[in-house]
């Protein structure tokens, strides 16, 4: 879409001299950022000193400080722009500073997909930036292009995370679903799919273990007393979370999933969000259970602090903290089930959730 705007409305892009058309693409997301420059620059549309792929506080900045305005701006996954400050970012609301920056905003927007407190936006803000664009302006995507599925494997990943039910896993289906015992069991077809014996190319290196955020992680200089890492450990499997190994040079120009040691990890929300898996490797901790037969979220057994933590909001003129961490835990259940183009293995935590699951799958 970006490539096809630029080219559009100023063919022969030259970033040597000065153009009538000012278009950035924008993404609140390390990895995903990375990927989009590379590609950007391939392409001609993207260089250091004129860069047009960015994050959000940084095209911020930039633009309050020039008093300049684009014309037009690309966001993707504008669910994960912040709708309070944070340390690096000064404002309110990254969206709405945004709008005040560009001409024209196009924002690719999932409130399903939406997973931390300083993320949330309450239904009446919602409704008030669908009033703001105006109707003719909203485009509601219905259809899941990541999933290849001919629909009832697509059904029963929105039973379960919408209606939070476990009905009986569909045989009748491309798209293969499979439940597991032990975590360790998962993990050898992780390994097994991620280096095919015929060297797949549609296989290799897609293939990843990804986890609720249930077990603690810190990205500063602190460690845990008994491991150089910050693990995913239930009984005797163990095994740490991404980004924290020394990665080889040509390693750390790939996303996550693309590194081949990463088979040995497990990703964090955070880390696989926006990106797709051939298949998924889901570790469902203990803030996913089941009783009486209907999914419910734990939030205490979280360790995830931007879900954990209330959320500070006016609500009818008052300033009051509101607890949406449901909300956000059933968004990350979301994220996880939907990783995954052609299968999905799931190993649960939970003893309840564990056994509906394996009796949903004798049932198919």
């Amino acid at each position: 879409m970006f490539y096809d705007l630029i080219q559009d409305r100023n063919e022969g892009f030259d970033f040597g001299s000065e153009v009538d058309f000012d278009a950035y693409l924008l993404v609140n997301h390390d990895e995903q950022v990375t990927v989009y420059e590379q590609i950007a620059e391939k392409l001609g549309l993207h260089d250091k000193k004129r860069p047009h792929v960015m994050k959000p506080t940084k095209f911020i900045t930039e633009h309050q400080d020039s008093g300049s305005k684009a014309d037009v701006v690309l966001i993707d996954e504008a669910h994960l722009l912040w709708t309070q400050g944070k340390q690096s970012y000064r404002g309110k609301n990254q969206l709405k500073d945004i709008l005040e920056l560009a001409e024209v905003v196009v924002a690719v927007f999932d409130p399903l997909q939406v997973l931390a407190g300083n993320q949330y936006w309450s239904k009446d803000q919602l409704r008030e930036l669908k009033e703001r664009a105006g109707k003719e302006n909203v485009i509601n995507l219905s259809q899941q292009m990541r999933i290849d599925s001919d629909g009832p494997a697509e059904e029963w990943i929105r039973t379960l995370v919408d209606e939070g039910r476990v009905d009986p896993i569909p045989s009748n289906d491309r798209y293969s679903i499979d439940i597991f015992d032990s975590p360790q069991a998962l993990h050898e077809v992780i390994r097994s799919k991620s280096t095919p014996d015929d060297d797949s190319v549609v296989e290799k290196g897609l293939s990843r273990l990804i986890a609720t955020y249930d077990w603690k992680f810190s990205s500063g200089k602190t460690r845990p007393q008994d491991s150089d890492t910050w693990d995913v450990t239930i009984g005797d499997f163990r095994l740490p979370w991404n980004n924290q190994a020394k990665y080889s040079r040509a390693e750390r120009h790939l996303s996550w999933a693309e590194r081949d040691s990463t088979v040995d990890e497990v990703g964090s929300i955070f880390t696989i969000q926006g990106f797709d898996l051939n298949y998924a490797g889901v570790i469902l901790g203990p803030s996913v259970k089941l009783r009486n037969g209907r999914i419910v979220f734990d939030s205490s057994a979280s360790q995830n602090p931007n879900v954990i933590n209330k959320r500070t909001m006016i609500v009818d003129g008052e300033t009051e903290k509101i607890d949406v961490s449901e909300d956000l835990l059933r968004n990350q259940l979301n994220v996880l089930l939907t990783r995954g183009v052609r299968g999905m293995g799931i190993y649960a935590v939970d003893d309840e959730l564990r056994t509906a699951l394996r009796e949903a799958a004798s049932q198919r």
